[in-house]
């Protein structure tokens, strides 16, 4: 099975690495060129543009920023689709975007397989992140053998657009959890804890979660480096209140964090880090979080 795999950045650029090292042949591509050089140092090959990627392949996996990427990208994917070619997309996407796009794809003979992933970038570096499927079970199956490649944990949701439900909610669980450690972190520091001892002991406790565990040591470090920005945090919450709004669920604390994160692009850019969420209350208090023995980022 030769592969093509458009989108090579924080996340991408891991998953596509992923399939290389399980001998898989690929094909890469993006719009950055410097980003395909350490895959075809790996012994991947380099296309030129998204035709030229599906004019070699077998199928495409994708990893993109958006949806309006994800339709571009797709098109010109189409112009040079071959029979029997199928479409993996690991991008995040509404559910909306999902079954809009498959039905493009589908007029044109593709069939599409959505598989988000989840659990952070260091896990995808690792080959360990979690990925979430949704599609038809048979084309799950062809294509089980590379999402294992790419994740150690592997659930099948149910039909198109199953997959982008989990994963906005997984995503807008992790951001809720995000503001709320910085708050016990801070909690802790006002108090007179040592930070590290009260990180430790609140990784120990229930009031632990992946978050803490993860992005907590960055915001200790002072990094905040968990390579997603507060642009794509802002999208997957959008994502989140429109659920709540079709399916009609009141989403008082997403929607509170969305307001947070508004004012944290305001304070600090749209490609800031979504970690940095941390330091507007760090800012507004005067009072840093660091604590010796935390990396700067993830391994």
């Amino acid at each position: 099975m030769k592969i093509g795999y458009i989108g090579l950045g924080n996340l991408g650029g891991h998953l596509a690495a992923s399939l290389i090292r399980a001998g898989f042949s690929v094909v890469v591509h993006d719009r950055d060129p410097g980003l395909a050089a350490r895959h075809r140092a790996m012994g991947a090959e380099v296309a030129e543009s998204p035709a030229d990627l599906a004019g070699r392949v077998e199928h495409v996996f994708t990893c993109l920023p958006s949806p309006a990427v994800s339709a571009a990208v797709l098109a010109q994917v189409l112009t040079a689709a071959r029979p029997g070619m199928t479409w993996v997309e690991n991008s995040t996407l509404g559910r909306e975007d999902v079954l809009q796009l498959a039905g493009i794809a589908q007029g044109a003979g593709l069939r599409m397989l959505e598989a988000p992933v989840t659990g952070g970038v260091h896990l995808a570096a690792r080959g360990e992140i979690t990925v979430l499927a949704g599609g038809d079970a048979d084309l799950l199956d062809l294509h089980r053998a590379a999402l294992e490649a790419i994740g150690n944990r592997l659930f099948h949701m149910g039909p198109l657009g199953s997959a982008a439900v989990i994963k906005v909610i997984t995503n807008m669980l992790a951001f809720i959890h995000l503001v709320a450690d910085g708050e016990a972190l801070m909690l802790a520091k006002r108090g007179g804890l040592d930070l590290k001892t009260a990180w430790e002991a609140i990784a120990a406790s229930s009031g632990s979660s992946f978050v803490h565990e993860t992005e907590g040591q960055l915001i200790l470090n002072g990094s905040y480096d968990i390579a997603f920005t507060m642009d794509l945090a802002l999208k997957d919450l959008g994502f989140a209140m429109g659920f709540g709004r079709e399916f009609g669920v009141p989403l008082d604390l997403a929607g509170q964090t969305l307001q947070t994160f508004v004012r944290g692009r305001a304070a600090y850019g749209g490609g800031a880090q979504s970690t940095q969420i941390v330091k507007l209350l760090e800012d507004a208090l005067g009072t840093d979080l660091r604590a010796d023995g935390f990396p700067a980022r993830l391994a």
